[in-house]
């Protein structure tokens, strides 16, 4: 078992959803995860976010996402973690939780159940079947444009009611839905689009869980705290700067242009796991010019 954070998560500021890296035989680079844990670690961040979709979790089996959760923990143990964990089978989720309830963990990310669309009603079973499971929080992810299933915010207002369910990341599209959930103020609302970043801490949301910020991280998390803080002109003036940056790590399919970035600064090799491919040389040739412009 690993290390317990110091203290309970506030699920708030900025979280940093890793990448897994490869090597060229496809086997996880854990050398290279745990120097990129370990810099991230030292620029402000909030905590960690552990086989996520940005951590191409899909393609790693259950083996490998636990050793990537363990090189994580042994790398910054300071930091919380939160595990992302979905599928479709109840069954197969809870054994898995169940593996996952003997780590130390901030969290569970849990998407809606993709493919099959259950009804609202089936959407409040799953999450509380996983809540009831787990020893950790549960974040809920909702991201109808990879599930299928959009919560609704009555089922939402319903999960908050739940002990067990403490915060939300938020890919939606609904803005109106993100308003109401920051009013309501039972689930911290975590922007889960980075391009919404500014205005979801603007309007009250608690922070983010940004793939940009694996680069220029130490900005990503001055935005969040001048916002937070009220200091509206010190985050825009952050924030302008990232938006390019923003636009090009997902003008193709992430974490391609990601991994593609952080390779050229050194940190990673360049290496996907189908069905992932890698950067376009247009977006390559875009992120160069902008970083020279750094």
């Amino acid at each position: 078992m690993q290390q317990q954070p110091a203290s309970s998560p506030s699920f708030s500021g900025l979280w940093i959803p890793l990448v897994t890296p490869f090597l060229r035989d496809g086997a996880v680079d854990h050398t290279a995860l745990r120097t990129l844990v370990r810099r991230l670690a030292g620029e402000g961040i909030d905590g960690f976010v552990v086989c996520g979709s940005t951590g191409e979790a899909a393609a790693l089996d259950e083996d490998e996402q636990l050793a990537v959760l363990d090189t994580v923990a042994a790398a910054a143990p300071e930091l919380p973690r939160i595990m992302g964990v979905s599928g479709y089978h109840l069954g197969k989720m809870l054994g898995w939780i169940e593996r996952l309830n003997q780590r130390a963990l901030a969290g569970l990310l849990v998407p809606a159940p993709h493919y099959i669309r259950p009804s609202q009603e089936g959407l409040l079973q799953w999450f509380e079947a996983i809540a009831k499971a787990s020893a950790a929080p549960i974040v809920v992810y909702d991201i109808p444009y990879r599930t299928g299933s959009t919560l609704a915010l009555q089922t939402l207002l319903r999960l908050a009611a739940h002990p067990q369910i403490r915060a939300i990341k938020d890919c939606g599209g609904d803005t109106g839905k993100t308003q109401a959930l920051t009013a309501d103020g039972r689930l911290a609302v975590l922007a889960g689009e980075d391009a919404q970043i500014f205005s979801t801490v603007a309007q009250g949301g608690a922070g983010a869980i940004a793939a940009s910020a694996h680069v220029r991280t130490r900005q990503f998390a001055q935005v969040i705290e001048h916002l937070r803080a009220g200091r509206l002109e010190q985050a825009r003036s952050q924030w302008q700067p990232l938006l390019p940056l923003i636009e090009l790590l997902f003008a193709d399919a992430n974490p391609g242009p990601l991994k593609a970035l952080l390779a050229r600064e050194g940190l990673i090799q360049e290496e996907l796991r189908a069905p992932m491919t890698r950067a376009s040389d247009a977006v390559r040739e875009s992120l160069a010019g902008l970083l020279s412009r750094r």
